[in-house]
């Protein structure tokens, strides 16, 4: 069972009791052993070494589309979307800027990390 815990600090502990408890309502137990139970937090430096990784290989890059804008252009079930202004980024621009996110040099929601897809 992995949690998707953005802040661990602020994270109340009847949250994740409140989703172990559903999981055993639907039937799965895992024991009393706690060595299943994963916090996304505990590998944020892994998982961001490989977003780096990504972007260095122009497999990734980030997005300044407000959410607005991405909503209008990521395409419908009938219509193909539109490739964001900001793909063609290179990789030492999106690294610079994907550094500044961690840094907190830009709002929340203002930019993001966005697979590059062929």
């Amino acid at each position: 069972m992995r949690f998707d815990d953005t802040n661990p600090e602020k994270e109340e502990q009847e949250y994740v009791d409140s989703i172990l408890d559903a999981v055993h309502w639907l039937g799965f137990h895992w024991g009393d052993n706690d060595e299943y139970l994963f916090f996304a937090s505990d590998y944020f430096d892994l998982m961001y070494e490989f977003a780096e990784c990504l972007i260095e290989h122009g497999d990734a890059y980030v997005d300044s589309q407000t959410a607005d804008e991405m909503r209008a252009t990521r395409g419908t079930l009938t219509e193909h979307g539109v490739s964001s202004p900001y793909r063609d980024r290179t990789p030492a621009e999106n690294l610079a800027l994907f550094r500044e996110m961690r840094d907190g040099k830009h709002a929340d929601g203002a930019t993001c990390c966005a697979r590059r897809s062929t």
